[in-house]
């Protein structure tokens, strides 16, 4: 068992104290991975969690009267087959295999995403569409020439009216940001191999019988059409791993957040947590692991490293679902529906049972998510749970996709730091704590989204883990966890676990076609167009 005891603090405090070998910040996918694997090699652990029911972090799942919420919608999907393997190790009974649609949803109309040209012209009607055209065309013969912004390079590919339309708003919900100042290599990235003439001439071959790939004008694979899913959404993989953790007789601490993680002088680390209930907890180890977001690490680490002022610039958006029960038959068979018009501020909704039939108990009941993007502390996220489900049942009547008098009850979940901020400096505020920590202390691991400033996917957080892993049983950093190629294909084309070959990587342990597969597995992330640029503007 891992040694704990209780002692008295001067302040009459009650202090718990654990001696481990590993001290892991954080219970999401990252830290519940290490904790896992470690444990099954015999290495004693201890995991602190500030959340004090749920772990899994983003990839939690929320339950309220009987209703389960997937915090953002998590696929569990990887090209690598090494973490395939380990979410059926963990979870071996419970996937269920579902149907992927997501769809756009514009003034009272569904579009295909990604868009079919064809739809999409028939459903804005023969003025719009006409419009939409002549701004296609205007674009093909006068293109803007200087492409900085997404703005500029969507507008080429699309025309001024479609970019206005389909890209506009929700980029800019999701973001915070006017899309005149993020970078046209984002959109470059992003959009990847689609343009309107092509999906154009997708549809008339289409309808001539000469083309039957389910592509939609995209040069890049399909995406998927359908994913595995854990039958009571994704924290069910995470509660399954840390009972396999505590079942081995290491420790799981919830409603602890970070306090102090202070080098002991010795290779070895003190780390101190204040508990909610209040006092605190201390852990002693060989090795610590965090996934707490860079900036707040930098601040409770001891001493202070001189790259503090650097970490306090980076920067984070974040998110919080209003979850709505509603009387009535399920409103749309998507997963989600993207939503398109500036006339409401929510960016997604979910239908959950399209997750899972198992998430909504009732059979009568209806029970979505809208997903509303935001900074910490701005008016939404200030805003009282009554309000902002008010706000939700009043966007959905503006909608049309229910009356204020079928919803009958809701709950509101708040995501702190959702997604990494990719401003000017932050790639270089990144790498001056990154290389300052690892040179100083060859102990101290950091992993997952926030603990990398990457807006990664679930199979990422999970690899960084895997290989810091493989790093503590070493001894030393054999695995660099920072490698991406920036040119991989999105995460959602392709075939699970379909990478398996060797590539060489000097300078470290060789990674793996299959280790790298996960760690590609990032999100592309829009930066601000240089500041040069936007002055020349």
């Amino acid at each position: 068992m891992t040694s704990a005891v209780d002692t008295q603090a001067d302040n009459g405090a009650v202090q718990a104290q654990y001696d481990v070998d590993v001290a892991i910040i954080g219970a999401g996918p990252a830290g519940l991975t290490a904790g896992y694997l470690l444990s099954r090699q015999g290495y004693k652990v201890a995991i602190i969690e500030k959340d004090q029911t749920y772990v899994g972090g983003i990839s939690r799942t929320v339950e309220h009267e009987g209703y389960r919420f997937d915090i953002g919608g998590h696929r569990f999907f990887s090209k690598s087959q090494a973490v395939v393997d380990l979410w059926n190790e963990i979870l071996p009974d419970d996937f269920i295999q579902r149907p992927r649609m997501s769809r756009i949803y514009y003034e009272g109309k569904f579009y295909s995403y990604p868009l079919r040209a064809f739809e999409a012209l028939g459903n804005l009607g023969i003025m719009r569409s006409t419009a939409c055209m002549a701004s296609y065309v205007w674009s093909r013969f006068f293109p803007i020439k200087e492409v900085r912004s997404f703005e500029d390079w969507t507008s080429n590919q699309f025309g001024k009216k479609l970019y206005s339309i389909f890209f506009k708003t929700y980029t800019e919900k999701v973001w915070g940001m006017p899309c005149d100042e993020m970078s046209a290599d984002w959109a470059a990235q992003r959009i990847k191999g689609l343009s309107l003439g092509a999906a154009v001439l997708d549809g008339l071959k289409r309808s001539l019988g000469l083309n039957k790939r389910p592509n939609n004008g995209m040069q890049t694979k399909t995406l998927l059409e359908t994913f595995r899913y854990p039958r009571l959404g994704p924290g069910m993989m995470w509660d399954a791993a840390r009972d396999r953790i505590v079942e081995a007789g290491s420790t799981v601490l919830m409603g602890h957040g970070l306090k102090q993680l202070a080098s002991d002088g010795q290779g070895g680390w003190r780390m101190t947590a204040t508990r909610a209930e209040g006092g605190e907890t201390v852990i002693r180890a060989a090795h610590a692991i965090s996934s707490a977001p860079m900036r707040e690490l930098a601040a409770r680490i001891h001493p202070l490293p001189q790259t503090t002022l650097e970490a306090s610039r980076l920067r984070y958006r974040d998110f919080l679902t209003v979850a709505l029960k509603i009387r009535s038959e399920d409103l749309f068979p998507d997963n989600w529906i993207y939503i398109h018009d500036s006339k409401v501020r929510v960016g997604r909704i979910q239908n959950f049972r399209s997750w899972s039939p198992e998430m909504v108990p009732d059979d009568g009941v209806a029970c979505v998510g809208l997903e509303y993007f935001c900074f910490e502390g701005d008016d939404l996220w200030a805003s009282t749970d009554d309000a902002l489900i008010e706000l939700a049942t009043r966007e959905m009547a503006i909608l049309g996709l229910v009356r204020p008098d079928q919803v009958i009850g809701g709950a509101v979940v708040r995501q702190e730091k959702a997604y990494p901020v990719y401003d000017d400096e932050y790639a270089a505020n990144v790498a001056a704590m990154r290389d300052e920590l690892e040179a100083a202390y060859p102990t101290l691991h950091m992993v997952g989204r926030n603990g990398m400033h990457r807006y990664n996917n679930q199979d990422h957080a999970m690899m960084t883990a895997m290989l810091s892993v493989e790093n503590i049983i070493a001894g030393e950093r054999v695995y660099d966890i920072w490698c991406v190629n920036e040119d991989a294909e999105y995460h959602e084309a392709g075939d699970e676990g379909e990478t398996k070959t060797l590539p060489n990587r000097p300078g470290h342990r060789d990674i793996s076609a299959d280790q790298q597969a996960a760690l590609d597995s990032v999100r592309a992330v829009p930066a601000r167009v240089a500041r040069a640029n936007r002055i020349a503007a």
